[in-house]
C-alpha cells in the first residue's frame, strides 16, 4: 500500500515555480525528482508523521491564501496546515513570519520536517516561499504553476533563491 501510494505520489511530482513571485520562472530541466527514493520507513515519531502529512498534499491545485488539501493552498497554507495537523502548532501564515518564527539551522543539520525559505520574488532580499523537507535534499511545497509538489533543493533555481533553512520550535 504504502509503495502504491508513493508511486502515486511520484507520477504527480513535477518541477519547479514559485509560491508568490510576480513572475512565471523557466523549469529548471535538471530536476527529476524521484519520489520513490524517500526512505520514510527510516523515520520515525514527528518527523515521519511530518513527511508522510507533507507527502498527501502533492497534487493539490495552487490558491493564493488557500489552505485546504485536495482544493487549494499557498506555500505558507500548506505548511502552516500540516504542521497544526501533526503537531498542534500554530505557525504563523506568512512565509516571511515562518522564518523570523523558526530557528535558523545550518543547511547540514537539515533533517525531515525542517523548513526552507527562498526569496522568489521581484525583492531579492524578502523571503517570499517556503518548504517542507522530507529527507537531505527534497522538499515539498506549494508551486504557483504546478500545485504542491516535491522539488530538489540542488537544482539551479533553488540553489539560486535560497534564504534560509529554520528549525520549529
Amino acid at each position: 500500500m504504502k509503495f502504491f501510494r508513493m508511486l502515486a505520489v511520484a507520477a504527480l511530482a513535477v518541477t519547479l515555480s514559485a509560491c508568490h513571485s510576480g513572475k512565471k520562472h523557466i523549469e529548471d530541466r535538471e530536476e527529476n525528482v524521484q519520489i520513490e527514493t524517500i526512505q520514510t520507513q527510516k523515520l520515525k515519531g514527528v518527523e515521519k508523521r511530518l513527511v508522510e502529512e507533507s507527502l498527501s498534499w502533492v497534487g493539490t491545485p495552487y490558491r493564493y491564501a488557500g489552505s485546504d488539501k485536495g482544493k487549494g493552498t499557498d506555500c505558507s497554507g500548506l505548511v502552516c496546515k500540516v504542521y497544526q495537523q501533526v503537531t498542534g502548532k500554530k505557525l504563523p501564515r506568512n512565509s516571511g513570519k515562518q522564518a523570523e518564527f523558526c530557528d535558523k539551522i545550518k543547511r547540514k543539520a537539515l533533517k525531515a520536517g525542517d523548513l526552507v525559505f527562498f526569496a522568489t520574488g521581484r525583492d531579492k532580499s524578502v523571503i517570499s516561499h517556503v518548504g517542507i523537507m522530507i529527507d537531505s535534499n527534497q522538499f515539498v511545497h506549494a508551486s504557483a504553476s504546478k500545485g504542491v509538489i516535491v522539488s530538489d533543493l540542488d537544482t539551479p533555481y533553488y540553489q539560486r533563491t535560497f534564504m534560509m533553512c529554520g528549525r520549529v520550535p
